[in-house]
C-alpha cells in the first residue's frame, strides 16, 4: 500500500504529534508498505530527505514554532501526485491538512485525519483567546473534519468531544502507540550517577518526576502548590520537571515565591534518546494536566516501570488502574495522600512498577499500526464503493 502522512510539524521537533507520526512511520516501513511525509519545513527551505518532503515555509506567530506552506511552491506537491498514494493520513489541521485535501481530490482517495490536539484549550496562544473562541473552534473543527472520510480519535475522551462539535463522519478510536524498547531498556548505575551528580541530587533523595512540555495547559503549577504537602513527610523529595516550555520561567518564579527550590529542579530540554533515563530514576510520574487527547507520557512513564499519580482526566480511562499502576486524584488533598503511600511502601511500589509495564504493553506502536492499517483498508474500500455508486448513478441519468 502506498501511505502518504502529512504533517504541519516534524523532526526535528520534539513534541507528542511527531513522536505518534515516526512511531506510525517505522512500524508501516517495517510491515513493507511505501509510505512518504509531507512535511513544512522548520528552517523554510524546500527540499527531500529520503521518503520526507519539506515544503517551503514561513514563520507565522501567533503560536511558538508555528509555519505555514509558502503559496504557489507546488513542486514537491506534485511529485507526491506524481507518485499516487492509496491513502492520505492527515495529523494537524492547518497548511498540511489543506494541501492533503488538494491532493486527495486530484486523485480521488481517500483522506484519513488523526485528531492529536484538544484546541479548546490552546486558544489563550491566538492572542489571548481573543481571535477565536471556544465556539468558533468546534464549529472549524466540524467543518474540517465533515470534509474528510475519517477521523481517528486518540481516546474515548476525544471522540465523545468531536461528536459534541457535531462531527459526523466515522470517528475511530485508536490509541497512540509508542516504541516500548526506547522505555524499557535500562539505565546504568554510572548514568545514574552522572544526572544525579550533574542535578546536585543526593543518594537518599526520593525522586518524582514530571516529563512533558512546559506549557500552562499542563497545569504543573497545581503540583508546585501542592508540593510543600509533601514535603512535610519527605523532607528529601525532590521534583524533577524535565523538559522545556513558553512558561518555563513563571514555574520557576512560583517556586521561588513558594521557597521550594531546595526541592524543584528543573532540568532543561533532553535529548529524545535520553528522557527514558529520567522516568527510571523517579519513583513516581506525576502530572495536573486535564488537556491531553491522549497522554503519551502516561503511557512512556507505565513502559519505564514508573507508577503514575495524576489529576483525573478521562484521557486516562483504561489507562491508570487506581491502586494497581498508578492513582488519579480529584481532590488536592488525595494528591499527597497517593505520593506518601506509594513511597511508604516498597511492596506496593515494586508491584505498581510490574503492572505499569504490563499495562503498557497493550499501547505498542504494532498494535497501533495494525489497527491504523485496519483503518485505511476499511476506509479504502468503502471508497471504491462510494466511486462505483457514484458511477452508476451518472450512468443511470445519461
Amino acid at each position: 500500500m502506498k501511505i502518504l502522512i502529512t504533517t504541519d510539524t516534524y523532526s526535528p521537533m520534539i513534541n507528542g504529534v511527531v513522536t505518534s507520526i515516526n512511531n506510525l512511520y517505522k512500524e508501516l516501513k517495517y510491515k513493507g508498505h511505501d509510505v512518504k511525509v509531507l512535511t513544512l519545513s522548520h528552517t523554510g527551505d524546500e527540499r527531500v530527505d529520503g521518503d520526507v518532503y519539506y515544503l517551503k515555509s514561513i514563520k507565522i506567530g501567533v503560536y511558538p514554532d508555528a509555519r505555514i506552506k509558502v503559496p504557489l511552491h507546488n513542486k514537491l506537491i506534485n511529485e507526491v501526485v506524481k507518485w499516487k498514494p492509496d491513502v492520505i493520513h492527515s495529523q494537524t489541521e492547518f497548511s498540511m491538512m489543506l494541501v492533503s485535501k488538494y491532493i486527495a481530490n486530484k486523485l480521488n482517495i481517500p483522506h484519513i485525519h488523526t485528531y492529536h490536539t484538544m484546541y479548546e484549550n490552546y486558544l489563550d496562544y491566538l492572542l489571548g483567546g481573543k481571535i477565536i473562541n471556544k465556539s468558533t473552534s468546534a464549529k472549524i473543527t466540524k467543518i474540517l473534519l465533515n470534509s474528510l472520510n475519517g477521523v481517528i480519535a486518540p481516546t474515548e475522551k476525544t471522540k465523545n468531544t468531536l461528536l459534541s462539535y457535531g462531527v459526523n463522519k466515522p470517528i475511530y478510536v485508536v490509541p497512540t502507540g509508542i516504541d516500548l524498547s526506547r522505555f524499557q531498556q535500562e539505565i546504568s548505575l554510572e548514568e545514574k550517577q552522572e544526572i544525579m551528580s550533574e542535578l546536585q541530587i543526593n543518594q537518599g533523595d526520593r525522586i518524582i518526576a514530571y516529563v512533558g512540555r512546559i506549557a500552562e495547559e499542563k497545569n504543573i503549577s497545581e503540583i508546585l502548590t501542592l508540593l510543600p504537602c509533601v514535603i512535610k513527610e519527605f523532607k528529601n523529595i525532590k521534583l524533577l520537571i524535565v523538559g522545556g516550555g513558553p512558561y518555563l520561567n513563571k514555574l520557576k518564579n512560583q517556586v521561588k515565591e513558594q521557597n521550594i527550590k531546595d526541592n524543584v529542579i528543573f532540568t532543561g530540554m533532553i535529548n529524545a534518546e535520553e528522557v527514558y533515563k529520567y522516568y527510571k530514576m523517579a519513583e513516581i510520574f506525576v502530572t495536573a494536566s486535564t488537556s491531553e487527547t491522549q497522554g503519551l507520557t502516561y503511557i512512556e512513564a507505565l513502559s519505564s516501570g514508573c507508577p503514575v499519580v495524576c489529576k483525573y482526566d478521562a484521557c486516562i480511562d483504561g489507562v491508570i488502574e487506581q491502586g494497581k499502576n498508578g492513582f488519579s486524584y480529584k481532590e488536592k488533598c488525595e494528591f499527597t495522600y497517593y505520593i506518601n503511600k506509594i513511597l511508604r511502601d516498597t511492596y506496593l511500589r515494586d508491584r505498581m512498577r510490574k503492572e505499569a509495564i504490563i499495562k503498557a504493553n497493550e499501547y505498542s506502536s504494532n498494535i497501533f499500526a495494525n489497527k491504523v492499517l485496519d483503518n485505511y483498508s476499511g476506509i479504502i474500500h468503502a471508497n471504491k464503493e462510494e466511486i462505483v455508486q457514484l458511477l452508476k448513478l451518472t450512468n443511470h441519468k445519461a
